[in-house]
């Protein structure tokens, strides 16, 4: 299933894109598309509606494709080819970083370049969206914990990230940073989360053109991982890293600037389309 969330910002509706394009309320059933809504006994009884006895929706505003994130998880350079364009080695374990979930925007909404930025940059990656809590679980069991799949727009200010004192989240975690959607793509109609083809262009300039198949850690393992060391709760989004073709790794390097417009997908996931304005 194709589960999304329709409507302006706060006002969203629970929705599902049904075989012919169509977008169909959910709202008589499940209050929106997270927490209960997307454990595995949720997602079953919305796979066992007839989408044709579904309200038709007209196309409006896409929102976030999960409401109630309660932890917006993010792994650092986890595309060997990535690592290696930014000169960096490939960890022996993941790189853990936080993205704060007022970040989180719908897929096409505009994203602000904030104040003092010089630097803002694009990252395509794959999201996973936490189905039912998950606590130490083994790498075989860890994709039963997962509800699905969505496109997520790591969006980072580089100056902020790597210039600044500190850690990463501050570079991460600006007003509207985090676009994820147009869905949320359930894992059943996902063969392979390892291997999707995934691509972004900057004023219809292809960037980055990869793959989740160079992803050093995989789904499985980063669901695992991270579960040593938190819960995992019904809503939760991990962002798994970016494949090469950063702005941050052109030479010279390459940023957004006030008006460019940045398009983005993943196979089987849909895509993205943001215009960038100056925070002012």
């Amino acid at each position: 299933m194709k589960l999304m969330r329709v409507g302006e910002a706060g006002r969203e509706k629970p929705a599902l894109l049904d075989a012919d394009g169509k977008i169909r309320d959910l709202s008589a059933h499940i209050a929106d598309i997270g927490g209960e809504a997307i454990s595995p006994a949720g997602l079953a009884r919305i796979a066992a509606l007839d989408p044709k006895d579904l309200p038709e929706l007209a196309p409006s505003r896409i929102g976030a494709c999960v409401a109630g994130t309660g932890k917006f998880i993010c792994i650092g350079l986890n595309f060997s080819d990535h690592a290696a364009e930014t000169g960096a080695t490939v960890p022996p374990e993941p790189v853990i970083f936080m993205k704060a979930t007022s970040a989180i925007v719908g897929p096409n909404d505009t994203v602000l370049i904030p104040r003092g930025s010089e630097k803002t940059d694009w990252e395509v990656e794959l999201g996973v969206v936490i189905g039912k809590t998950a606590k130490y679980v083994s790498e075989t069991e860890a994709l039963d914990y997962v509800a699905g799949y969505c496109v997520s727009h790591d969006v980072s200010e580089r100056a902020f990230q790597t210039e600044r004192a500190g850690q990463w989240t501050k570079g991460k975690s600006c007003d509207t940073f985090g676009p994820i959607g147009p869905w949320l793509v359930t894992k059943d109609e996902i063969a392979d989360p390892q291997n999707l083809g995934m691509w972004l262009k900057v004023n219809g300039q292809t960037m980055q053109n990869g793959s989740s198949k160079t992803m050093v850690y995989g789904v499985a393992h980063i669901v695992s991982y991270l579960s040593q060391f938190m819960s995992l709760h019904p809503g939760d989004i991990i962002s798994t890293g970016t494949p090469p073709g950063v702005g941050m790794g052109m030479k010279p390097p390459r940023y957004l600037r006030d008006g460019d417009v940045v398009e983005l997908g993943i196979e089987g996931l849909g895509s993205q389309k943001q215009s960038f304005v100056a925070d002012r």
